[in-house]
């Protein structure tokens, strides 16, 4: 039996999503409680994407098969309570056997939350405490030049082989709080997205809001295909998987 589950997780105490050796991960600790709900039979979890340390999920989503034959209402609250608190499945269901959680993928949204305002200790591994002031019109204006197809490989991992760097951002937006306007959020909607991508615009976008960059800069950048033309990585922490789309 195939099934398909959403879950959320806290990933600022996770070594990432994938699973590593001897390492908290988040993949790791589920596979841990479906091996314990399987009769002691390892299960492996097949996700739509990794997440690095310290990044955080909305709705992530993932598949795996199971010889125990389990309700799906049963399984999730079985999985729930064997999983750490900050790790949450929110719901499960029954797939085809040829569907694949990241190859039935059709796009990813992920948000990034920075605070231009005043430290906030409480926040700081869920919020960039960045804690000044940011250009946001010149923010928003540099977002609407990557929307479209491109070659992003000035915004991946430096030492990031790909045979295909070709990406599409459907959308993209940045948002104020409406409750405190120092807080805000930056949207990414786009068919795929490779490792670091969004934390590479979004610290480019940083550098746009200092008035290091211009604007418009994003253009020949994206047309130098070099990771050493664009601006720092954002760090990990404001960064969230919102949701996957199939």
């Amino acid at each position: 039996m195939r099934y398909f589950i959403t879950f959320s997780y806290d990933g600022s105490k996770y070594n990432g999503y994938q699973k590593q050796p001897r390492v908290k991960t988040i993949q790791g600790e589920l596979e841990k409680a479906l091996k314990q709900i399987n009769g002691g039979k390892s299960v492996q979890i097949s996700a739509s994407g990794r997440t690095d340390a310290g990044v955080h999920a909305y709705n992530q989503h993932a598949h795996f098969d199971m010889e125990e034959k389990m309700t799906c209402s049963k399984l999730r609250a079985a999985i729930n309570s064997l999983i750490p608190d900050d790790i949450y499945v929110k719901s499960i269901c029954e797939v085809p056997e040829d569907f694949h959680s990241r190859f039935s993928a059709k796009a990813k949204e992920y948000i990034y939350k920075i605070n231009m305002g005043t430290y906030n200790p409480i926040e700081k591994d869920y919020i960039y405490q960045y804690n000044k002031k940011l250009d946001i019109t010149e923010m928003e204006r540099a977002l609407k030049y990557l929307e479209g197809t491109h070659d992003f490989r000035s915004f991946v991992k430096i030492d990031e082989e790909k045979d295909d760097y070709e990406r599409t951002i459907i959308q993209t937006s940045l948002t104020r709080d409406t409750k405190d306007v120092n807080k805000i959020s930056i949207s990414v909607l786009g068919t795929g997205f490779m490792r670091y991508m969004v934390r590479n615009i979004v610290g480019m976008l940083i550098e746009i809001g200092e008035g290091k960059y211009k604007s418009e800069d994003i253009i020949s950048i994206l047309r130098a295909k070099d990771r050493k033309c664009a601006g720092i990585c954002a760090p990990a922490c404001g960064l969230y998987l919102k949701d996957v789309y199939y």
